[in-house]
């Protein structure tokens, strides 16, 4: 295989890559992907970074072992704590989904107060505050905890009366601090976008972290002439636990039926 039509390496602790995965798929059609979940040691935000790093390099070997061509960090943990030994370690372009997410949120901001929701560990890191400041450091960045979201989605309550209660006692303070772009800075939070958006005031632009990383993507294999030209592209995907549950959770995620999920070990 040539190594243009080599597959895109995608992986996460769990479901929520599967947006990034949906947003590379719908971007580049022609591309083909490997997805790793690692449902076995999920969640990484409550793992010192040692274990996140070793965990994260694990996933990355078995990836590099179906001959990736670009690896994406679809997980906001690891991208926060284990891209930078990821990028040094490996010889294929590697992306997260903080600094892409970031940069959207930098261009749409016409006011300079950026709000992050994330989970509590991506909220501690400050990942997305230093990549923001980063971009320019004259940015006015709030970030929100929303420890309830990925509950709420995984139980597939996107919408309704509880969902809008949680999303608007996550969203009052983002209302307060003045913020005129948000950014979803987990990857479960896009399902809740439609919740999200009628919560905040209707000039509030939301920024989702999945899409802005497929264009980042797209972006970089345009740069290493690495874009595919196969007729029709393959995807496989891959668990360390619980493939018939990850298959009944994923249609939520991807908006279609996810076949042939494989076990594995890492």
């Amino acid at each position: 295989m040539s190594p243009s039509n080599r597959p895109i390496g995608v992986f996460d602790s769990g479901l929520g890559g599967l947006t990034v995965l949906k947003a590379l798929q719908q971007l580049l059609p022609q591309e083909n992907t490997v997805y790793l979940g690692d449902l076995a040691r999920l969640p990484y935000g409550n793992k010192s970074a040692e274990v996140v790093c070793r965990y994260a390099q694990e996933a990355a070997a078995f990836l590099l072992g179906h001959s990736i061509k670009l690896l994406v960090v679809a997980c906001n943990t690891a991208s926060a704590l284990a891209l930078e030994g990821l990028q040094k370690r490996l010889s294929i372009p590697v992306v997260g989904v903080i600094v892409p997410g970031a940069q959207q949120a930098a261009k749409h901001t016409r006011n300079g107060r950026i709000a992050v929701l994330g989970t509590l560990g991506t909220i501690r890191s400050k990942a997305y505050h230093r990549a923001l400041l980063d971009i320019q450091p004259s940015l006015c960045v709030f970030a929100q905890p929303c420890p309830l979201f990925v509950p709420l989605v995984e139980e597939g309550w996107l919408q309704g009366e509880v969902t809008t209660l949680v999303a608007r006692h996550y969203i009052q303070p983002v209302i307060e601090f003045g913020a005129d772009t948000v950014v979803l800075g987990c990857t479960h939070y896009p399902l809740l976008a439609p919740t999200l958006e009628a919560v905040l005031c209707p000039e509030v632009q939301l920024v989702d972290s999945a899409v802005a990383t497929a264009q980042h993507v797209s972006t970089l294999l345009r740069l290493h002439a690495l874009c595919a030209n196969t007729p029709q592209a393959s995807h496989l995907c891959f668990v360390t636990d619980e493939p018939e549950r990850f298959a009944q959770q994923a249609e939520r995620f991807l908006g279609h039926p996810l076949s042939n999920i494989l076990l594995c070990r890492l």
